[in-house]
């Protein structure tokens, strides 16, 4: 628990973003365990995809891209996506011998001495001269508060807990949020549920006709200049809008889809609004988004006072050793991997300055 070891660089987490830049890596000459380690919080590979409900097949699964290297094929549609991924995951690591170790939890990244930074975790310390952060957001699911709701007699629910649409069987839901994961969910459940009601702070925007490279940069480009003014990122669906795709269609027609203002307080047994409306419910499903897990960078004093951490490309401005992957318009699986390729240029870059080329190169 106390042993201290060096390495050049130390990856935090091991889904997409940090198996991308784990494989640039040792793609470039550094050695796992010798020049650079990969620790994960995980039971086991698969990042953020192994905890995902049960109904969530991987022919459901939009835009899951394939890592840098090796392609994912012959996958069945019909399979949980946790499954599919956490294999594919598994033999990638095996692949290229990243030698990830888990479960590991790391509690604080640290200035330490020599210009190395210290990650403090449960499998020790390690100093190491660059840091690439790749925590995702799985493990910050964002609870909005509102008056009453430690007084709702039913259930309360986040996506990241989400059971499976037989959960809901002959109750009545509330599913809160505008996003694919609330629009899934409703339609999914919809068939089983007694009643359902769906509430949005903003009205839903659905996007007609195909996603092209030239909208997806024009999207990412949103997100990255909130990143830029250190921001909190938003997702970059947030930005897109819904893909109106025939499961809309059929919802918006059957009135699944009807959606409602954000209420104003929870009751005992509903929601309510100041305009006397209420609705009654078993269930509250929250499907209102993740937050950057990024709580153990804290001492590094990297937030700005808007609230996010400035970004150039994947390095955080305030200090230049420390990357992040998967933060902002890299939160997506095209955009991991090229933010993992970018982050290991330019620390190649950092560790070249100062002394020479590091020992892996």
């Amino acid at each position: 628990m106390n042993e201290m070891r060096e390495v050049e660089v130390a990856v935090i987490g091991a889904g997409q973003a940090g198996l991308a830049a784990a494989y640039h890596l040792r793609r470039t000459g550094f050695e796992p365990e010798r020049d650079f380690v990969v620790l994960d919080h995980s039971p086991g590979p698969g990042g953020a995809w192994q905890f995902r409900w049960p109904s969530l097949t991987y022919g459901r699964v939009h835009g899951m891209h394939a890592l840098p290297g090796r392609e994912l094929t012959g996958a069945d549609p019909a399979r949980p996506s946790s499954e599919v991924i956490a294999e594919y995951f598994t033999d990638y690591e095996r692949a290229f011998d990243l030698r990830v170790r888990r479960p590991v939890d790391v509690t604080a990244v640290r200035e330490g001495a020599n210009g190395r930074l210290l990650v403090e975790s449960s499998d020790g310390t390690w100093a190491t001269k660059a840091l690439i952060n790749a925590t995702g957001t799985w493990d910050r699911p964002f609870w909005p508060r509102y008056p009453g709701q430690e007084s709702f007699r039913g259930r309360q629910f986040h996506t990241a807990r989400y059971p499976g649409p037989e959960a809901f069987a002959g109750l009545r839901v509330v599913v809160v949020g505008g996003g694919a994961s609330g629009t899934q969910h409703l339609l999914e459940l919809a068939p089983y549920a007694a009643a359902t009601t769906w509430v949005t702070r903003r009205p839903p925007v659905f996007r007609e006709g195909p996603f092209d490279e030239d909208a997806g940069r024009a999207a990412v480009a949103l997100v990255e200049e909130r990143v830029r003014q250190g921001l909190p990122p938003k997702s970059v669906v947030s930005v897109t809008g819904l893909p109106l795709n025939d499961a809309i269609r059929q919802g918006l027609a059957d009135g699944v889809l009807d959606r409602l203002p954000m209420f104003d307080r929870i009751t005992p047994d509903g929601v309510e609004w100041k305009d006397g409306r209420r609705v009654s419910a078993d269930v509250i499903l929250w499907a209102t988004g993740f937050r950057p897990a990024v709580e153990h960078l804290a001492p590094l004093r990297l937030r700005e006072p808007g609230g996010g951490i400035r970004v150039e490309g994947t390095r955080a401005v305030v200090d230049p050793r420390v990357h992040l992957v998967g933060y902002g318009p890299s939160a997506s699986t095209i955009g991991a991997n090229r933010a993992g390729r970018a982050a290991v240029r330019d620390i190649r870059r950092l560790l070249a300055e100062p002394a020479g080329e590091p020992a892996a190169a």
